[in-house]
């Protein structure tokens, strides 16, 4: 049963668990191996006791080496006299292959140990890199401390406007000199150092220099080599050496850039790679993250399915040709991909792929990446999978986790709030698992990011009255999400949102 929950409503047309700073990893960052957790623990105040979760080290697919483990409280009650106190099963796990491996954390009280929630850190390292995830303990009642109420920049697009924003107490603030108005205004992306948006237009693609204290917005000259006016959907790739266009001309195109928002006259753009389609959708393009074994991007092209294509930035042409067959909609429509972080899994989200009383018919399908191909993943009798229900009609965006969760927007029809639905991935199974707690976003979720702090969600919806949504991480159940109030205004009709790393 869907627990709904209202999304926040703002005036005028209108991410990560506390202390858990690799709840999300960005590209180009760890992907050497991730921590999670089962859950909170609770014990009984009064008497000595005790509680356990499991921690979970996921090593990436290319992981060797040993992960040592530490924990430590690092928030308590005010004044706490006896705080509970912390340990771990196994301090070291030694990975020789992508198996993941877990240790048991305990908290353990005495009768005297003061009520109320505890947060533990628990640390992971292995030469340079290191990976956190927290665990709240509640002895007897309480809750661990709440997220933090400032955000980082993010920006938004509507097809007549782009602005920046950020959070702060409540209240949605737009960034002094971001604000620009814009004719017939197609798709938005981001470098990964979050030095350029890059922004299509009919007119053509511009770049905007990010001012790295203020977020303030510089436009650039649009780039006439870049000129398309069919610009279905933009990403830029991890190395920022390359700005994707999957163009509703049906070309996916490849542009050099520099990390100066400039054309790189030294490298040719790519213009050979035929789509399948010209349907391509917006939340329709993915790349793999630095540091994969086998790169790829993928491109959801409406009925036509998704397209898969070799990915290698250091080429001159670095798009290879398409993996074959091109994956064909299990129901009517993909709608949305994406690549997890640090696991070799691909997400497709599909319409019409269910028949329901309920019109929900979304479906999120899971595929493992491999060398020259990807595979729908399996029953362990080896017949295919029936895809998951992504719990709406039209499942438009996707986000995925560092350590394992996987987000779906979803629309519901009928002008009614859309959703996200929550997953859990298990790589080595594989399999997802539905998470109970659904919450409620506006009319029809077109984008989704995380914001720099890793403590927020944003939605942005292109119907309704409620343009944006904001969610927070619930300090005590690991990847809840929970609505954010927020406060200000925001034009009507965004179709695209990115965060600054």
């Amino acid at each position: 049963m869907k627990i709904r929950k209202r999304a926040l409503l703002l005036p005028a047309a209108v991410l990560l668990l506390t202390g858990c700073g690799d709840f999300w990893q960005a590209p180009g960052g760890n992907s050497n191996f991730t921590l999670s957790n089962s859950g909170s623990i609770t014990i009984t105040s009064g008497a000595a006791g005790s509680g356990t979760s499991t921690i979970t080290v996921t090593p990436s697919s290319s992981f060797t080496g040993t992960v040592t483990l530490s924990c430590a409280i690092t928030t308590s009650p005010s004044s706490a006299t006896n705080p509970t106190t912390c340990s771990l099963s196994s301090s070291s796990l030694t990975f020789s292959s992508a198996t993941a491996q877990t240790s048991t954390l305990t908290a353990t009280t005495t009768a005297t140990t003061t009520a109320g929630g505890y947060q533990i850190t628990v640390t992971g390292v292995s030469g340079s890199v290191a990976a956190t995830t927290t665990v709240c303990a509640v002895v007897g009642s309480g809750s661990c401390s709440s997220p933090s109420s400032t955000s980082g920049n993010f920006y938004i697009l509507s097809s007549s406007t782009l602005a920046g924003y950020s959070i702060s107490s409540g209240s949605l603030n737009l960034i002094t000199n971001s604000s620009f108005t814009l004719i017939g205004a197609l798709a938005m992306a981001i470098d990964p150092a979050g030095h350029y948006l890059w922004v299509a237009t009919a007119g053509g693609i511009t770049p905007y220099a990010i001012n790295s204290n203020t977020g303030a917005l510089t436009q650039g000259t649009p780039i006439s080599a870049f000129n398309d006016p069919a610009v279905g959907a933009l990403m830029v790739d991890p190395s920022g050496k390359w700005l994707l266009n999957a163009s509703l001309s049906g070309i996916l195109f490849a542009y050099p850039i520099t990390t100066s928002g400039t054309q790189d006259p030294s490298r040719s753009i790519q213009t050979s790679i035929q789509l399948a389609s010209t349907t391509v959708q917006k939340g329709g393009i993915a790349i793999s993250p630095s540091g994969s074994t086998n790169p790829i991007i993928a491109v959801a092209e409406g009925p036509a399915g998704t397209q898969v294509f070799p990915f290698t930035s250091g080429n001159a042409s670095p798009i290879g040709s398409a993996y074959t067959p091109t994956i064909a909609p299990y129901g009517a429509a993909a709608f949305a991909v994406a690549i997890d972080p640090s696991n070799p899994f691909m997400y497709i989200g599909e319409t019409g792929a269910f028949t329901s009383t309920t019109g929900d018919s979304g479906a999120l399908r899971v595929f493992a990446i491999n060398a020259s191909s990807v595979k729908e993943i399996t029953y362990s009798s080896g017949a295919p999978t029936t895809p998951y229900a992504s719990g709406g009609t039209n499942p438009h965006a996707i986000l995925t986790s560092s350590n394992g969760y996987v987000y779906v927007a979803n629309w519901e029809g009928n002008s009614s709030d859309g959703n996200i639905t929550a997953f859990l991935l298990n790589a080595s199974t594989p399999s997802l698992t539905l998470q109970s707690n659904t919450v409620s976003t506006g009319v029809e979720p077109y984008g989704m990011a995380v914001d720099s702090t890793g403590k927020f969600v944003l939605v942005v919806n292109n119907q309704g009255s409620s343009p944006l949504s904001a969610f927070t991480f619930d300090a005590t159940t690991t990847g809840q999400l929970d609505p954010y109030s927020l406060s200000g205004s925001l034009g009507p009709n965004p179709i695209a949102i990115v965060a600054a790393p």
